[in-house]
């Protein structure tokens, strides 16, 4: 397993993120050795959604217009439904999530977490997957998408739901661990 410990990594998320999918990665990455940051437009504490109803109240470690996509090794995507759909509308959260892309950084997104990439632009012929509801906007977004538990196309991971996690945490952490990807 790659040690992390000179990398720091952005959990982006709003309210309403599905709970095991943001605090899954955090645990994982934080024991490969990572510095992790929950970043979110709102300071304070936000509200994770637990399968169907409200769950855990957990701290943002820095509110969006405090930090620079600069700051950080790479971008950790949670899904659920109301966190995505915030975000996409977000300018800020958009500009954060394309900068990573751009630099071909690694992006890590989870269910519904791609919805977000969306907006970047960016994810025209890359392969990935997704909550399978979102299939068809990733494909009109130009995405090449599949139905697998996790795909990585140069950097970007994304999986379907919580139950690919334990397949997600582990190429994500591998992914973080060999850093930037160029383009051929």
């Amino acid at each position: 397993m790659a040690s992390l410990s000179n990398r720091k990594v952005a959990i982006l998320t709003e309210e309403g993120f599905e709970q095991v999918e943001l605090t899954s990665p955090k645990q994982a990455l934080e024991l490969a050795g990572a510095t992790v940051h929950v970043i979110s437009p709102k300071s304070g504490t936000i509200k994770a959604w637990d399968k169907t109803n409200w769950g855990i109240t957990i701290s943002v470690d820095k509110q969006l217009s405090e930090v620079s996509p600069d700051d950080y090794d790479a971008l950790v995507l949670p899904g659920g439904v109301l966190n995505p759909d915030k975000l996409r509308q977000n300018k800020d959260a958009i500009a954060f999530a394309s900068a990573f892309l751009d630099e071909g950084k690694p992006v890590a997104a989870i269910c519904h977490g791609p919805q977000l990439l969306i907006e970047t632009g960016l994810i025209k012929g890359r392969r990935l997957t997704s909550y399978p509801s979102l299939q068809t906007d990733l494909k009109n977004a130009g995405a090449d998408w599949v139905d697998q538990e996790v795909v990585v196309d140069n950097g970007l991971v994304t999986s379907r739901r919580p139950d690919d996690l334990e397949a997600f945490n582990r190429k994500t952490i591998e992914e973080i661990g060999e850093g930037v990807h160029h383009e051929a």
